[in-house]
């Protein structure tokens, strides 16, 4: 009897004979559709970068953002199904307000991460639904316990760590340093690899961050793209925020000069 999907991937609770889920593997395939997703720890903070293809040259600049910010200290950003993308920002959010609500301080990033792979995976037990068809990476700023309201909110926040986990449709999450999903994955990590991101500022890092998307996007150059950043800095006030627009700009054009030099440099 062989495993080649006939039959086994009508259902989420369906094995093959070698203990395959297709629809999850289905789900892999739309996030590697997607456009490139990167995120970049570094010592004093974490850079999200996504590579938003356009689809229609009538769209708004700036529309159907890909990363959200689902509290004041942490973000996720989705490679997959638009819209799978947005439901998982606002069950995030919900998390997040019920781990308020209960403890009177904000989610650690590791426990965030942890609820809602435990959501992603309930998506794969029952007949009647589907897997999530996204990956999702996660960014946050870890402080130590902090009542909110008092006056040392802002100097224990200071005292903080940078946390950055990737969620697959399985509901799998990993713990990383440097992390990217979407089509160009594997370009991308090349290049992360070769950073060090111990020692990279998160200044430094968008132009870092800028120059990975542009190069992985190389292989699609008939596909105009945004390229949308967010980070979680000392300049954001250890907040998850958009990068601001001038600063933004400057780092895309700084990338695209050390491509251009590096192209000259192989010619």
């Amino acid at each position: 009897m062989s495993s080649i999907g006939t039959g086994y991937d009508l259902s989420t609770s369906t094995y093959s004979p070698d203990g395959r889920i297709f629809q999850v593997e289905y789900a892999n395939k739309a996030v590697e559709n997607a456009g490139t997703v990167i995120g970049l720890r570094c010592k004093d903070g974490i850079v999200l970068a996504v590579e938003k293809l356009v689809t229609s040259k009538l769209l708004v600049k700036g529309a159907n953002r890909r990363i959200a910010t689902v509290d004041l200290h942490a973000g996720v950003a989705t490679a997959g199904l638009l819209a799978d993308g947005r439901h998982l920002a606002g069950r995030a959010r919900d998390e997040c307000e019920s781990y308020r609500d209960n403890y009177n301080t904000r989610v650690p990033t590791k426990i965030l991460a942890e609820r809602l792979g435990l959501y992603f995976q309930a998506y794969t037990l029952y007949s009647s639904v589907r897997p999530f068809g996204l990956s999702a990476i996660l960014a946050g700023w870890d402080s130590p316990i902090e009542i909110e309201g008092t006056d040392q909110v802002k100097e224990r926040r200071a005292e903080g760590k940078p946390a950055l986990y990737m969620i697959e449709p399985s509901g799998t999450f990993w713990g990383y340093r440097g992390c990217a999903i979407g089509k160009g994955r594997q370009l991308a990590k090349t290049e992360i690899e070769k950073l060090d991101l111990d020692s990279l500022t998160a200044e430094e890092a968008l132009v870092e961050a800028a120059r990975i998307i542009h190069t992985v996007h190389d292989d699609a150059k008939d596909k105009d793209f945004e390229l949308e950043m967010t980070w979680i800095s000392p300049q954001s006030g250890w907040q998850h925020q958009l990068v601001p627009k001038e600063l933004a700009e400057q780092a895309e054009k700084k990338a695209k000069e050390i491509i251009d030099a590096a192209n000259e440099m192989e010619e």
